[in-house]
Formats: structure tokens, C-alpha cells, sequence
């Protein structure tokens, strides 16, 4: 169930960006997150741009529920992000799903130097009684990129002869014969095979 003051939160709020322009600024603040909890989905959100113009936002669905001082954010950012092919290096968009789960804490304040324990890593950080969801959705997004991204899986990649693209082209170049400086690893690997 949709918050019927999500979008009055999030219309209440604008700034100037450091580069000059009137930019919509999503802010949240943890005060106004009722007991029921916030949810946030892709019709209450204003026009929402990353950083980069190139990245489109296909569907949010957030929901925000406050636990004392730390807020938890659970959802799916869907969104398509420019990519280039790490086989055949031709841009493409892939299309990123993001499952959200995050804790966010007030910002300590004893510091920059504060030791973690290993339950920290998972906790996100907010300031000033406001969550930026404009950061909290573009992080997300980006820890969702593929570390190799692949046009499709069937990808042919380049020739590593004539380097053209086997999606495209069928190069007539034989296989390479293995560099004979490997011959030592190929060796190595099949006696420990046996």
C-alpha cells in the first residue's frame, strides 16, 4: 500500500545542483516516516535522471520502514544502463534489476576515522534527518552492473586474428597454434588431471 503523503515528501523538495541547473533533489526525511512505513514506487516519484543522461529508470518500488534511528529500505530498481560488450565490445543497454536491502543509520558523529565491525558493511549512512534518494537509487543501480557485461550470452566475441566481430562476420582465420611458451602450464595441468 502506496503512503498517500509520498508525494507531497517528495515535492516539497528542490536545490541548485553544483553545476548550476534547477534539478529535482529527492529528499526523504526520517521524521516523516510514519509508523506504517513509505513506500515509493515509479508513479510518485517526479522525473527522476541519473548522474549520467544516458542511464534511463524503468520502474522503482521502495518501501521504508523506520527501526529506532535506522531506516530500512527494501525493493527493486529496474533500470537500462549503456554498456559496451566485454566479448565483442559493441555498445549495448543492459537491463539492470536491483533487489534493495539496505539499513541506513544516522552519520556517526565521533569522526572520519571509525573502526567497522563486520555487520557495518552492510549499513548505508544518512545525515540531517534526510535519506537522498536520488544517491540511494543510483548507488543501487551500479552495484547491480554486471562485472563482465555481455551483449547476450551466445556472444561470439573478436577474432583474435584479425580482430573482427564474429556476430557479424564469419572471419575465414584458422585457430592460433597456443603460444609455446604455455606448453609448460599445459603440461603441468594434464598430469594433474590424471
Amino acid at each position: 500500500m502506496t503512503c498517500p503523503i509520498a508525494a507531497d515528501i517528495l515535492s516539497q523538495f528542490t536545490e541548485k545542483s553544483l553545476v548550476g541547473e534547477d534539478l529535482q533533489v529527492m529528499i526523504i526525511k526520517v521524521s516523516d516516516i510514519l509508523d506504517e512505513g513509505l513506500t515509493i514506487d515509479r508513479a510518485t516519484l517526479p522525473d527522476f535522471l541519473f548522474s549520467d543522461a544516458a542511464w534511463r529508470l524503468d520502474s522503482v518500488r521502495l518501501r521504508f520502514e523506520r527501526d529506532d534511528l535506522d531506516v530500512l529500505v527494501q525493493g527493486e530498481i529496474r533500470a537500462t544502463v549503456p554498456q559496451v560488450c566485454g566479448r565483442c565490445l559493441e555498445p549495448f543497454g543492459a537491463h539492470v534489476t536491483a533487489g534493495v536491502d539496505v539499513r541506513l543509520a544516522p552519520r556517526p558523529t565521533t569522526g572520519d576515522n571509525v573502526e567497522l565491525a563486520p555487520d557495518d558493511l552492510d549499513v548505508a549512512f544518512y545525515q540531517k534527518d534526510e535519506i537522498d534518494l536520488d544517491v540511494l537509487i543510483e548507488t543501487e543501480t551500479t552495484l547491480a552492473l554486471p562485472m563482465k557485461p555481455l551483449c547476450r550470452a551466445e556472444c561470439l566475441g573478436l577474432c583474435p586474428t584479425c580482430g573482427g566481430n564474429r556476430n557479424i562476420v564469419a572471419c575465414g582465420c584458422r585457430d592460433r597454434a597456443p603460444d609455446p611458451r604455455l606448453a609448460v602450464l599445459r603440461d603441468l595441468a594434464a598430469r594433474r588431471s590424471r
